[in-house]
């Protein structure tokens, strides 16, 4: 995901406090059927199980829950909310859990005053644990503006006529559409690397490679527009087969007239 319109600071809020109230709502869970077996536990085996429940509450689920759902937590799905990385990519599990072992300082141990404060300040609304695990906030809903269209640049015409393209996995068709229809949005840094890897990750399909000195975006936007272009030819002549057939199927016999000739 390549939208890095950052998240508004109030739709962050009230993210933040639906995810506190469903985290508060199972902790009490939690500490309900912790309080019943604790009563059958000597003093050590109840702090250890103390522990084991706070980890768990403040650390192991928002780590879980961001790690699987790609950033979403309940509170952000509700408003439309994801966190990624500052290359526009999802998070992984280890963006997730320093999210969350800085979250216990900076929402936890201070009730989320630090949190709020470097929100405010922030340009792009990052806390702490975004600014260390190299992520912030997005909204993925509303007000999303159509990707301009595919043109190939004129002096990788001839070169993309001739080159072998070979069918790119979806995901990487959709990565690079994405990436060439946000570039603009993208910081200089975070577009040139993500730029480079797609060119690299799509020249394993293509050849024979491009023209030395051809630049990473001019590349991927030729690799696209020539296979959109193939794919476009292709799909018209399967149309006129297919139309063809049709025609030779309704056909009556041969020798056997047509009744309305």
């Amino acid at each position: 995901m390549l939208d890095a319109r950052p998240a508004s600071f109030a739709s962050r809020l009230l993210g933040a406090l639906l995810d506190l109230l469903v985290v508060g709502t199972g902790a009490f869970l939690l500490l309900v059927v912790a309080g019943a077996v604790g009563q059958n536990l000597d003093d050590a085996a109840g702090s250890a199980l103390g522990i084991l429940l706070l980890v768990t509450i403040t650390v192991v689920v928002p780590t879980t829950v961001e790690t699987l759902t790609r950033g979403r937590s309940v509170g952000k799905l509700v408003m439309g909310l994801r966190v990624v990385r500052d290359d526009g990519g999802p998070v992984r599990f280890r963006h997730a859990v320093v999210r969350a072992l800085v979250g216990v300082l900076e929402l936890w141990l201070t009730v989320g005053s630090v949190a709020l404060i470097t929100s405010l300040v922030h340009p792009r609304g990052k806390r702490l644990g975004d600014m260390l695990a190299g992520t912030y906030a997005v909204r993925v809903r509303g007000g999303q503006r159509p990707l301009p269209p595919l043109v190939m640049p004129p002096e990788l015409a001839n070169w993309a006529r001739s080159a072998d393209i070979r069918r790119l996995p979806d995901g990487l068709a959709l990565s690079v559409r994405q990436f060439l229809g946000r570039a603009a949005g993208l910081h200089l840094g975070s577009r040139v690397r993500l730029g480079v890897s797609l060119a690299a990750d799509v020249e394993g399909y293509v050849a024979p490679g491009p023209p030395p000195g051809t630049h990473p975006e001019r590349f991927l936007a030729a690799v696209l527009a020539e296979r959109r272009d193939r794919e476009y030819v292709h799909a018209v002549a399967v149309a006129r087969q297919a139309a063809v057939e049709t025609a030779l199927v309704q056909r009556l016999p041969h020798a056997i007239p047509d009744p309305a000739g």
